[in-house]
């Protein structure tokens, strides 16, 4: 992680010390870092600062991640769209958090980049769109937003120091940071653990957090983890593996929005597998997660085949159909070429 530049913390803080009435906008499907950065920063901001502030989270989020927001102060704006609109229309700051650019929001994103508020971005992702934002905290060498937020709100005048934030803030951090690190096994770096000591000296509970995120699951989903593997697995020799998770799938196994998160990761342990695609059926697409190996750059397949990008082992995007495909039924005919000839050029 590169040093935070001063200039631009004194900057924060005069934004922070003029606005009243703030929206905090995270990327559409929301996961454990858009989430906890969210809802960190919402913490902060409310009870440290005093502000009336809103995290908008612009459609559902995963029901294990729950233990992460708050009572209130948070809208879905996909049940309500006229509260969100609204909302963002009478605050003068926005605050983007795990996003690169405005359109991560999807629906939201009209009302974003046209509203007369000032506008933060803090993210770790490439290519932030630095020319739609007043002020820019970016940073790819991290483990994750929550983790570029936790050294942004400690080099604030009058922080310092993580025991001077509300527990609550503290934990939402940690939860961000897990998750997004796959629980430390991916994207860690030396100032990721030095974070991790301090947010447990300063009272986290990890064992709780730890409970909350991957030892609360409906049966439905290990049933359906068993199934992927056994049934829908592909593994090439030339490094390929992919699972592709239908509508017919989902609904065998009555899975919910977040039950599938991880299952992506799981053929990466398989040796000669380099590069693990998981697709999952939508509405009008399939929603594309993307994971690597050192070497092989799941960030490129994602912005060249996806409509995506990400980081270089971690990336997302999205397959449509009919654009990309006539129906979800050639799905996997189109990830077998399409990935084949990624490999093939590597």
């Amino acid at each position: 992680m590169q040093a935070l530049v001063p200039t631009d913390i004194l900057q924060l803080e005069s934004i922070f010390a003029a606005a009243k009435r703030v929206s905090i906008a995270v990327h559409t499907h929301p996961d454990g870092d858009a989430l906890g950065s969210g809802t960190a920063l919402l913490t902060y901001l409310r009870e440290c600062r005093g502000l009336d502030a809103r995290l908008l989270l612009p459609d559902a989020h995963p029901a294990s991640l729950d233990f992460v927001l708050p009572a209130d102060g948070w809208i879905d704006a996909a049940l309500e769209p006229d509260a969100a609109r609204a909302w963002i229309d009478g605050c003068d700051l926005i605050v983007c958090l795990d996003m690169n650019a405005f359109n991560r929001t999807e629906a939201l994103a009209p009302v974003l980049a046209t509203a007369k508020a000032r506008k933060v971005l803090i993210d770790h992702h490439l290519h932030p769109d630095r020319v739609s934002f007043d002020l820019v905290f970016s940073e790819m060498d991290i483990s994750s937003t929550c983790e570029l937020l936790f050294w942004v709100l400690l080099a604030l005048p009058g922080v310092g120091e993580a025991a001077k934030l509300p527990v609550p803030v503290l934990t939402a951090l940690m939860t961000g940071m897990t998750t997004d690190t796959n629980n430390f096994a991916n994207s860690v770096f030396p100032t990721t653990l030095q974070m991790a000591s301090l947010l447990l000296t300063a009272g986290v509970d990890r064992d709780a957090l730890l409970e909350h995120l991957y030892q609360n699951f409906r049966v439905n989903r290990f049933r359906a983890m068993g199934a992927a593997l056994a049934e829908r697995m592909v593994v090439r020799p030339d490094g390929v593996a992919y699972i592709i998770l239908d509508k017919a799938f989902l609904q065998r196994f009555e899975l919910r929005e977040g039950e599938s998160e991880g299952f992506v990761n799981m053929p990466l342990g398989i040796g000669s597998v380099r590069i693990s695609v998981l697709l999952r059926e939508d509405e009008t697409h399939f929603r594309v997660s993307i994971r690597s190996k050192a070497g092989v750059s799941a960030n490129r397949l994602a912005t060249e085949v996806f409509h995506g990008g990400g980081h270089e082992q971690a990336a997302g995007g999205k397959l449509h159909f009919p654009q990309d495909i006539a129906t979800p039924a050639d799905a996997e005919q189109f990830v077998s070429e399409m990935t084949a000839r990624f490999m093939r050029n590597q």
